[in-house]
């Protein structure tokens, strides 16, 4: 396995033109992990949404947040 010293050095011995695309490809891969995380979270939000509907669409609800 790869530590970070080594990728450090890797990234030292580049040419400065190159920095960039090796920052972009950093900054995707976070992007990609965040959006991978969040995506399970959504996925879980839509399932329950339809069960939990039939209690939030009661009247009683509609009361109970009206002054919020």
């Amino acid at each position: 396995m790869i530590n970070r010293e080594t990728i450090v050095k890797k990234i030292e011995k580049l040419p400065p033109h190159l920095l960039q695309e090796v920052a972009d490809y950093i900054d995707f891969i976070i992007y990609k992990r965040s959006k991978y995380k969040n995506f399970k979270v959504d996925d879980i939000t839509l399932a329950s949404e339809k069960s939990l509907a039939k209690d939030w669409l009661r009247p009683e609800e509609d009361e109970a947040w009206e002054d919020l």
